[in-house]
């Protein structure tokens, strides 16, 4: 069992940037595929980025195209934590935005995660 618990949203104006933070508990952290999510009112939920497990965030990280370019995904696997550092954020960014866990690497390509956090509201304001 893996508990996920996002930090680090809020209200912040467009063009300014926001650093998620995802706490992971319950199980070796380190071999374990994250993955950030986002889901905006009336829409379906959304592919922001994944890091694979033990890996170099640069050489083992994807991103979702609406993002790609402005957010950065790494993780600290001393703290187990993953982030989601996001740049030049546009009022379309505004979702809850929910970061995710599976031990499988298939995870890292298939986006199907088996753990889910709560969530983190992120809004944008024009």
């Amino acid at each position: 069992q893996v508990q996920l618990v996002e930090s680090g949203g809020g209200l912040v104006q467009a063009g300014g940037s926001l650093r998620l933070s995802c706490a992971a508990s319950g199980r070796t952290f380190s071999g374990t595929s994250m993955g950030w999510f986002r889901q905006a009112p009336g829409k379906e939920r959304e592919f922001v980025a994944a890091i694979r497990g033990n890996g170099i965030s640069t050489l083992n990280s994807r991103y979702g195209d609406p993002v790609k370019g402005r957010c950065t995904i790494s993780r600290d696997n001393a703290k187990n934590t993953v982030y989601l550092q996001m740049n030049s954020l546009k009022p379309e960014d505004t979702a809850i935005y929910y970061c995710a866990a599976d031990p499988s690497l298939s995870s890292f390509y298939t986006d199907t995660y088996t753990y889910w956090g709560q969530g983190t509201q992120v809004t944008v304001s024009a």
